[in-house]
């Protein structure tokens, strides 16, 4: 029997038993962390360098790249140093941070999803107003509203959940610090608080799905009303990678959250969990990127630049007495 006030750590799941599979687990971890810190920096420092991207489809996508940046660096870097040191244990204060961040970054990833869904809706379907309705200020504020709403959402949890009395040992069913793992660990009906706040949450996330799927009827109903084929196809590239990106998102973290416990599974929550708290990162720079040209133009003229700047040192000058 162990309570919060005197617990000092957690064990963590790990990847795998044998030393040969951590260890290609520590080495698949780093290519994807790697991956995803290059690619989202590269986008954000194309972004804020080039002044022809400053509008607000690249301002909201700039503040993604910053969320997804983020995420990932909550879970992956600690996942690595467990496979490569072999050992499951994160310290108490740890787990509290894991969680405070990652439902701080993640919320707020999914509310900015909404926010761009609502960018692209007044784009397409009412674009004589487009910079009326989202003008520098409204946008700085909706980013504002998007980031502080995650804020508040994590303080909430990580209160509520480490104010619960934990009597089921300090051994998590995950890779990382997750709610629904700690909440297994609590005395008897003592999670109640925190099921309710996660019902109230619920019901938020819902209406931000519901808001995304009406911004797309209305999207898709405008772009199919376009004469000119190449009209419509340039109103699909700017959606489809929107599109692609919250679905990816939603249908992960719908599955890991609303799946039967019939079908649960230490295994499959794992594969689940990394599927929605490492790939959506790691990917999302590459599907904004690819059917974007402006972007794509972008971030190729800085790698350039950069590559240029490495290769050329000029000599210094000869002084002559």
């Amino acid at each position: 029997m162990t309570n919060c006030s005197s617990m000092t750590h957690f064990l963590l799941l790990a990847f795998a038993d044998t030393r040969e599979l951590q260890l290609l687990h520590f080495w698949l971890f780093l290519g994807i962390y790697l991956a995803a810190l290059l690619a989202n920096g590269l986008i954000i420092t194309a972004i804020a360098c080039d002044h022809h991207l400053h509008t607000p489809m690249y301002f909201f996508l700039l503040n993604l790249s910053l969320l997804d940046l983020g995420s990932i660096s909550i879970t992956v870097p600690k996942a690595m140093v467990n496979s490569l040191w072999n050992t499951k244990v994160i310290s108490y204060t740890g787990c509290a941070a894991q969680v405070f961040f990652f439902y701080f970054l993640m919320p707020a990833e999914y509310y900015l999803l909404t926010v761009m869904a609502y960018d692209r809706y007044v784009a397409i379907c009412q674009p004589l107003h487009y910079g009326t309705l989202l003008g520098s200020r409204a946008c700085v504020h909706m980013a504002a509203a998007a980031w502080g709403t995650g804020f508040l959402y994590a303080v909430l949890h990580t209160a509520n959940t480490f104010s619960i009395p934990l009597c089921q040992g300090n051994a998590l069913d995950q890779f990382f610090c997750d709610v629904p793992q700690i909440l297994k660990l609590s005395c008897s009906d003592a999670y109640l608080r925190e099921f309710g706040l996660i019902v109230v949450s619920a019901c938020l996330f819902f209406a931000c799905f519901v808001f995304i799927v009406l911004s797309y009827v209305q999207i898709f109903r405008a772009v199919l009303r376009i004469p000119s084929e190449q009209g419509r196809h340039k109103a699909f590239s700017m959606c489809l990678p929107h599109l692609a990106v919250v679905s990816l998102f939603i249908s992960s973290g719908m599955f890991s959250y609303l799946k039967p416990n019939s079908i649960s599974s230490p295994s499959l929550d794992l594969v689940v969990a990394v599927l929605y708290s490492v790939v959506p990162p790691a990917v999302n720079p590459l599907i904004y990127s690819m059917r974007n040209q402006e972007l794509k133009g972008a971030v190729q003229t800085l790698m350039t630049r950069c590559f240029s700047e490495a290769i050329y040192c000029p000599s210094p000058p000869t002084v002559h007495p």
